[in-house]
């Protein structure tokens, strides 16, 4: 390969660091409205009365628009294929807000200034209503926050909002509680993880305008710009036809913009004024009225035999939807799904979940998508048990681990159809210095570092459900044209997209062009979630480009007036194998095809749809150094080791790796969601809700175990999600080993740690 697999700079890097990267508030012309978002002050409560007049006289007010001037359509906000999984339970305005932060009111006008004047002037009374707070007290709580009769979904998810329940199920394989019953050794823990904030660079922004049809545009920050078509069309009563979604660059998403936040408000603005108008996000905007990683509670019960042998595996998982449904039955499917699947190959298993709503801020799709929650939970059991039976925990993982060409029950039944992962863990071991360092090293009187280790699973796309469709195109200049829907957030996938078509038609990468995102004129394509790009896309690309090739060497043995089995394509001409000399180049090719009769345009259109998504692994291993004395821990060194098949791009895959590992830290030690008793999140700025800053990190190692997936292109599988997973886990097992103290609800942190040491371990 001459392409794939090298570390190539991003197409768009230059641009990115020169500072020339347009996004959308550098696309919305000066003069189009600034739109703004009354919210509500109160977690639940019936609007009784709103009183606009003052406010609407204020110079250069455009319109102020409440729920009684807003389409009446249930929707879903989730960024997800059709029929989608999400219950229907939203209005774009409702007289119901269900959150400290829901839509009251949308005001429009000519500037900022006035728009916030104005807000300033709107007078609401509310009949307040008693709201729920905490997810372990929703269900059948007397408080039922979704009432509404037109409340519905496409297929049964095992929801009743009368009890606030979203979504239920269970899944299981074999007879648990017998197998139970015969382990040496039971392992039964709780875990809890918070609602964590995705804390992009860009905040939601959305511009809309009208153009000379009468078609709503919107240009937005999105990373599904084809569901995000599909759901405006729905909340404003419009036909697909008659709305167009453009993707400019985007500044970060990790699944918050998985979910439409802020499209539906400058899009009726523009509906019922026929003004263009836009709407940007303040930070603090983007923290509480938006989405969030899943609040979970997660019970994990393990049974094994003497020797490590894992026979059962039970899993309880109760999961915070927050006011409203998005991915609420998708996400905490994964809980399970990428975590019990590593451990049930000679396993009993069963899977149980619950999703409730609260009167707090919706959750959506966050990096890891349940399988982070998931894999803490499932992590810090394995990591426990290892404790009891006084195994190593490496070993213990090795002993059970699903082996390559199995199927494995737990994930969907799918066969595990490529594997490093036992190459991963030793890797690992031997980078951080296991043998050497485990359990704990004493660094002085109060300073002690231990080590701890996880593992974890994804997936490649959704299977059988997520498409993607590509085209490829031969332009007259003798360079091509790749046309995609998949929205590059960051990741480069239009980088590693471009090297997989310059390597299937044998040329530079500076020879392939790819185009930005327009519903109109791009493919379609689900967009950039569920680690789909690579795999999914990627596949198609292929395709795509293999067609294309043909066609050109056919056109070429047409034109040279000789047989095409005689003719061959090199990427730079097509010539005959018998007479190399007779030969016609690409840039001859292309611009004959384009004059006089005959082939015009040299095209290849190729669709992926996978029946199977082939999970990446990891092994990621922690060195945490703990002050005995104040409880301050601090990760020094970090080590994660990766299999996601072919790596396409070196470069992108090792800066994919470190940014999720980084983002686990943050889960893992700092990221703390919080909300007070009447329901006011605590921390929705950057000076209250803490990350990790470059000073907070070790250096983070990251290597790769290379598998060979054979139904992905070029044997590659997904690597953007599976990162995110191992920190938290492998923190705490860090800490432990350090001090003696399971950590069991994230943040870990110092008070934490020093009222744990404080008292008896279970």
């Amino acid at each position: 390969m001459k392409l794939v697999h090298e570390a190539i700079p991003k197409l768009d890097g230059a641009a990115l660091t020169g500072g020339k990267a347009v996004y959308t508030d550098d696309i919305a012309p000066q003069g189009c409205l600034v739109v703004k978002v009354l919210r509500s002050p109160h977690a639940f409560a019936r609007i009784k009365s709103i009183r606009k007049d003052a406010a609407s006289r204020v110079v250069g007010i455009e319109c102020i628009l409440t729920w009684e001037d807003a389409p009446r359509i249930r929707h879903t906000l989730a960024g997800q294929s059709y029929p989608e999984p999400s219950p229907y339970d939203r209005y774009i305005l409702e007289q119901t807000v269900r959150y400290v932060g829901d839509p009251v009111a949308i005001i429009a006008g000519r500037d900022e200034q006035c728009v916030n004047k104005a807000m300033r002037m709107i007078q609401v009374k509310y009949e307040l209503l008693q709201p729920v707070i905490d997810f372990e007290q929703a269900l059948d709580n007397p408080s039922v926050i979704h009432p509404e009769s037109d409340y519905f979904h496409h297929f049964d998810i095992g929801g009743d909002p009368k009890r606030n329940l979203v979504a239920s199920g269970c899944e299981s394989d074999g007879d648990v509680d017998a197998a139970m019953a015969g382990c040496d050794v039971v392992v039964d823990r709780t875990y809890y993880t918070k609602a964590n904030a995705q804390a992009m660079m860009e905040t939601f922004r959305t511009y809309t305008y009208l153009d000379q049809n009468g078609r709503l545009n919107v240009v937005s920050s999105t990373q599904v710009p084809f569901h995000c078509r599909r759901t405006i069309a729905r909340a404003l009563g419009l036909s697909p036809s008659a709305v167009r979604v453009i993707k400019p660059r985007i500044g970060g998403g990790f699944g918050a913009k998985q979910t439409l936040v802020s499209e539906l408000f400058p899009a009726l603005v523009t509906m019922r004024t026929g003004k263009p108008a836009k709407i940007v996000y303040t930070r603090q905007e983007s923290f509480q009225a938006s989405n969030s990683r899943h609040q979970m509670r997660v019970r994990v019960k393990v049974g094994a035999m003497r020797d490590g042998t894992v026979r059962a595996v039970d899993m309880q998982v109760l999961s915070n939807a927050g006011a409203y449904g998005e991915h609420a039955s998708t996400t905490v499917g994964l809980v399970g799904h990428k975590s019990i699947p590593l451990y049930a190959r000679e396993a009993a298993f069963r899977f149980s979940y619950q999703v409730v709503y609260t009167n707090t801020m919706a959750a959506g799709a966050f990096r890891g998508y349940g399988a982070t929650q998931g894999c803490f939970a499932m992590e810090s059991a394995i990591n426990e048990l290892a404790g009891l039976l006084h195994m190593d925990p490496a070993q213990l993982r090795l002993h059970n681990l699903p082996r390559e060409g199995e199927r494995m029950p737990a994930y969907y039944n799918e066969p595990l159809s490529s594997s490093r992962l036992p190459e991963c863990i030793r890797r690992g071991m031997e980078l951080i210095g296991w043998e050497e360092k485990y359990p704990s090293v004493r660094v002085d009187e109060h300073r002690v570092r231990g080590v701890g280790m996880a593992i974890t699973m994804q997936g490649s796309g959704i299977s059988a459900v997520d498409t993607a469709s590509v085209t490829i195109k031969l332009n007259d200049d003798g360079y091509y044209t790749l046309m995609i829907g998949a929205t590059d957030m960051g990741t480069g996938c239009d980088t590693i997209l471009a090297q997989m078509a310059a390597e299937v038609l044998d040329c530079p990468l500076e020879q392939i062009t790819v185009d930005g995102v327009d519903t109109d004129h791009s493919p379609f394509d689900t967009g950039s979630y569920a680690s789909s790009t690579t795999y999914v896309t990627g596949s198609a690309v292929v395709k795509a480009c293999t067609e294309l090739r043909q066609k050109i060497t056919d056109e070429g043995a047409r034109r040279l007036g000789i047989h095409p089995e005689r003719a061959e394509f090199d990427g730079h001409q097509v010539y005959d194998r018998t007479r190399p000399e007779t030969a016609i180049t690409l840039s001859q090719l292309a611009q004959a095809v384009v004059v006089g009769e005959g082939t015009c345009w040299l095209t290849a259109t190729a669709s992926h749809c996978s029946p199977t998504s082939p999970p990446p692994l990891m092994a990621g291993f922690a060195e945490v150094e703990v002050d005995l004395e104040t409880g301050e821990t601090r990760v020094v060194d970090y080590v994660g080791v990766v299999d996601c098949g072919t790596v396409i791009n070196r470069n992108l895959a090792r800066v994919q790796a470190e940014g999720g590992i980084a983002q686990g830290i943050g889960m893992a030690l700092y990221e703390d969601v919080n909300y007070d008793a009447r329901g006011r999140m605590i921390n929705n700025s950057f000076l209250q809700y803490k990350i990790p800053c470059r000073t907070d990190l070790p250096e983070i190692r990251v290597d790769f175990e290379e598998s060979y997936e054979p139904s992905g292109p070029f044997g590659a599988k997904s690597i953007g999600e599976v990162v995110i997973n191992t920190p938290a886990p492998a923190v705490a097992q860090a800490v432990y080993n350090a001090t003696g103290v399971h950590i069991r609800s994230l943040p870990i942190t110092p008070e934490k740690i020093l009222m744990g040491m404080e008292q008896p371990e279970e």
